[in-house]
């Protein structure tokens, strides 16, 4: 085999495989790019739920207010279930006597933690976020048909609330 017939067998395996090789290779850099948390991010992961509450009523007032002809806003989320974080144990249970015949038993649990770099965190095994009661909306631009409907798909939409829960107000 010549030099010339291994850069075409060459060729037409790439044009056959390039795509790939191509999508393999995007896999490894994301694989190694770094991934770490927003400061957005690590809020609603270990605040606890009256703080995402609150974060959420904040973001909610500041992109609901970006809505054309909504103006200034105010939000207020009720809760239905302040959501909970089940964390990691490690225990222990250790007794006197015979194995057959205990006498007393002992329990010890700890939390288990993890480095997390700015201290150490406990190890969370299950989360469940708060769920919402109802929103009251009050704003400038409520006394519009339209506002209110953008208002109202929009906090239904973020909130996971049913159009009913929703009341948009005109402020005064």
């Amino acid at each position: 085999m010549n030099g010339k017939q291994k850069t075409e067998g060459a060729r037409r395996i790439w044009d056959k495989y390039r795509f790939v090789v191509l999508a393999a290779l995007a896999g490894v850099v994301l694989l190694a790019w770094p991934g770490g948390e927003s400061r957005e991010e690590s809020v609603w992961q270990e605040a606890e739920p009256s703080a995402v509450r609150e974060t959420l009523q904040e973001d909610l007032e500041e992109i609901l207010g970006r809505i054309q002809g909504v103006g200034e806003v105010r939000v207020l989320l009720t809760l239905d279930a302040d959501g909970e974080r089940q964390l990691a144990e490690d225990s222990e249970l250790s007794y006197s006597g015979s194995p057959a015949a205990p006498e007393d038993y002992a329990r010890v649990c700890e939390t288990v933690l993890t480095d997390s770099g700015s201290g150490d965190a406990p190890v969370v095994t299950r989360r469940v976020y708060p769920t919402y009661r109802g929103a009251l909306v009050v704003c400038g631009g409520a006394d519009r048909a339209e506002v209110r409907l953008a208002v109202t798909e929009a906090v239904t939409a973020l909130t996971g609330l049913t159009a009913d829960s929703v009341t948009v107000a005109k402020s005064q």
